[in-house]
């Protein structure tokens, strides 16, 4: 019988690191349902046994590579210091950031595209996802509630609101990249549609917040 194969014993936070990067393409290639154990241990010269040691079941480590994706794009950010912006400069610095990581994490859109096939049925199980998204709805508060008292803001816009209208827009472009780039024969990828694209989002929130309701 061949010998199981053990992970690095010395640097037991790089294996589970390693895990869950590998777990996070085989999952976004094939979901839960489809990813396998035995394919991520294979990619990572570790075991089953050590990931069920380390994340319990195959469930618990598809919800630490969802709440990785979340927490990767709530810590970026947390790090752009948005409260020593203007407002407007806050929300532009914003809107790119989340329009910029859309398309260099595909793999965090076709998890949650993934997720959403299934009602969200095992996000509802993680006790950390839920609080991670607080954040950006503060951030989103405070700039709104800056902008307004300053005058620049003329709309009373809920910031959930706000959050899904810049998500969508960001989300949309990556998500549907294909079927879009196959129907309209357009690379959404392409630097000028690109950049074309980040400034449109930007102007558009912004020309709805600052025009009168």
């Amino acid at each position: 019988m061949a010998r199981e194969r053990e992970p690095r014993k010395n640097d037991p936070e790089g294996t589970r690191e390693d895990i869950l990067r590998v777990a996070t393409e085989e999952f976004a290639a094939f979901g839960l349902s489809g990813g396998r154990v035995d394919a991520i241990a294979e990619k990572t010269r570790t075991s089953k046994r050590m990931i069920y040691y380390y994340f319990g079941s195959k469930e618990g480590l598809y919800l630490a590579v969802l709440e990785k994706a979340y927490r990767k794009i709530r810590t970026l950010e947390a790090d752009l210091k948005l409260e020593g912006m203007g407002p407007v400069e806050a929300l532009r610095t914003l809107i790119a950031s989340t329009f910029d990581h859309d398309e260099q994490n595909p793999d965090f859109v076709r998890l949650v595209s993934i997720e959403n096939i299934h009602h969200a049925m095992h996000m509802k199980r993680s006790t950390e996802i839920g609080k991670l998204n607080i954040s950006i709805i503060k951030t989103l508060e405070d700039i709104l509630e800056r902008g307004r008292r300053e005058g620049v803001f003329r709309r009373d816009v809920d910031a959930i609101d706000l959050h899904m209208m810049i998500s969508a827009f960001c989300f949309f472009r990556v998500s549907n990249r294909y079927t879009f780039g196959t129907i309209f024969h357009r690379d959404l990828s392409e630097p000028e549609t690109y950049n074309r694209h980040r400034q449109m989002i930007s102007d558009a929130v912004i020309a709805y917040l600052t025009s009168a309701g």
